[in-house]
């Protein structure tokens, strides 16, 4: 037996589709949707067919934009001879926040994951390796997620690099600002004091 009519059934089953959202969370955001006034309505889902059909990758990075190259490579004040990977276009957006970064990006768009049937060829890896060949990049920064995709993804892409002769870097990743050693765990804290630096 259906509780609500077939409309508003769809409407739940839809947002109960996104990443988070529960059977309870998508009823309560289908029902916010129904008492939207119908121009707001309207907007709602302008915005989401707008965005499906105008966002799309930068030729050049795989970063989303919304048409051409994406404002970072299209910056005269970037770095080009410094490129960070990532392995998703929310972790440009995480480095940028820190407001220290003034290179350019690589978005992978994923990690290698054997578990998830999302092998190197799934990945913007290539486009990468040609950007490296034209020759005006002389450092890579591996940003992947220190777990074990990340970690197996910058050290495939490292190796695919090291013909190049560009420099390849990780990112140092230790005791976060704020946290006590007593509560790290073993793994951590040998990262930590493998990356320890001067002062």
């Amino acid at each position: 037996m259906e509780y609500f009519p077939a409309p508003l059934e769809k409407l739940v089953e839809q947002f109960a589709k996104l990443p988070g959202i529960g059977g309870k969370s998508a009823q309560r955001l289908a029902f916010y949707v129904l008492s939207l006034p119908e121009t707001e309505a309207q907007e709602f889902a302008d915005a989401i067919v707008n965005a499906k059909k105008n966002v799309t990758c930068c030729p050049i990075c795989q970063n989303l934009t919304a048409g051409g190259i994406c404002s970072i490579c299209a910056s005269q004040k970037r770095d080009p001879s410094v490129v960070c990977v990532v392995a998703d276009p929310r972790d440009v957006i995480a480095i940028e926040r820190a407001r220290e970064f003034h290179g350019r990006y690589h978005v992978l768009h994923g990690v290698i994951s054997p578990m998830n049937h999302i092998g190197p060829d799934d990945l913007q890896i290539k486009s990468l390796l040609d950007r490296v060949a034209q020759g005006d990049i002389q450092e890579v920064i591996m940003a992947t997620n220190p777990d074990t995709e990340g970690e197996a993804t910058a050290m495939y892409i490292a190796r695919l690099l090291k013909p190049f002769g560009v420099r390849v870097t990780r990112l140092a990743y230790g005791i976060p600002v704020g946290g006590h050693l007593e509560f790290a765990d073993d793994a951590t804290l040998m990262r930590a004091l493998e990356g320890r630096r001067e002062i």
